[in-house]
């Protein structure tokens, strides 16, 4: 297999290697994943563009002054997972990424690549969808915003356009809101999960306000669970609440079998997950 590829120095030159009508050619960040495609030839392409060469400017991680995060999206996630920002104001991404895939992995993954990708067993989808994340998304005729929610819109699929580019990842101010990731897996506590659920609640007064609840790998794509937040929203603090909202859940979904699991197996671990994941963020223990 030959192809050829770039390796632009700037934003400006990589886009325009992009070409909006062919779906050979692709950019590439970290590898880790589109290596894995070529290898088994899954995908076939015609050009690469490296986007190695641009990631002093697109890696950085700051904090911003009202509360949120922005986080670039060649920033390695190994660099995330150890950012002071990222522990103090979202714990629950630096969490997660301890056990996404192994060290070796996050050393070169990049964060706008995992998101990119569009596969539905990553960890770090859930997560930002449940804190309400949004990706900048940049073509040569300018950016725009998209929920991360709304950013994959099927296996391996994304609302991106062939001649566009993650920039960078924008987190809201979190306030006093408790996020929690749970993950299960069949085998090694890194390995893609069967299930990943994040959650996060705003409560005051044991009364909760407002609840973000997503899952990933147990269906084509990481998706928000509104039934079950309405559900929660108004309601007061409880275990029996939470595992009703586990059940809801459990239904809400169209599970998706593979080798971490069948579909019946993985609707059961969504209704005891969701529980234990939104019990944990109340400081419950279910």
């Amino acid at each position: 297999m030959s192809f050829d590829l770039v390796e632009p120095g700037s934003l400006e030159e990589a886009l325009a290697w992009l070409d909006p009508e062919d779906p050979g050619v692709r950019a590439i960040a970290g590898g880790t994943a589109l290596m894995l495609m070529l290898k088994s030839g899954f995908f076939r392409p015609r050009r690469l563009v490296g986007l190695r060469r641009l990631g002093d400017r697109l890696s950085a991680v700051r904090a911003t002054a009202e509360g949120g995060l922005v986080l670039g999206a060649m920033a390695r996630l190994r660099d995330i997972e150890r950012a002071p920002a990222v522990r103090q104001r979202t714990p629950v991404i630096a969490e997660a990424l301890l056990t996404h895939s192994n060290i070796r992995v996050r050393n070169v993954a990049t964060l706008g690549g995992n998101l990119a990708h569009g596969d539905p067993h990553m960890d770090l989808p859930p997560v930002l969808i449940a804190l309400g994340a949004t990706v900048t998304a940049t073509g040569a005729c300018g950016s725009r915003e998209i929920a991360v929610e709304d950013l994959v819109t099927g296996y391996f699929e994304t609302a991106l356009g062939n001649d566009e580019l993650i920039t960078e990842i924008a987190i809201p101010p979190q306030g006093a809101r408790r996020a929690v990731y749970l993950k299960c897996t069949t085998r090694a506590a890194d390995d893609w999960p069967a299930l990943g659920v994040a959650v996060s609640l705003d409560f005051a007064d044991s009364v909760i306000r407002d609840a973000r609840i997503a899952i990933g790998a147990a269906t084509d794509r990481a998706a928000r669970l509104p039934v079950s937040e309405r559900l929660l929203a108004g309601a007061t603090v409880d275990a029996a609440l939470f595992r009703e909202a586990g059940a809801v859940a459990a239904g809400e979904i169209e599970p998706v079998g593979d080798d971490r699991g069948s579909a019946p197996y993985k609707r059961q671990l969504v209704r005891v997950t969701v529980a234990r994941a939104l019990s944990r963020a109340a400081g419950m223990v279910l």
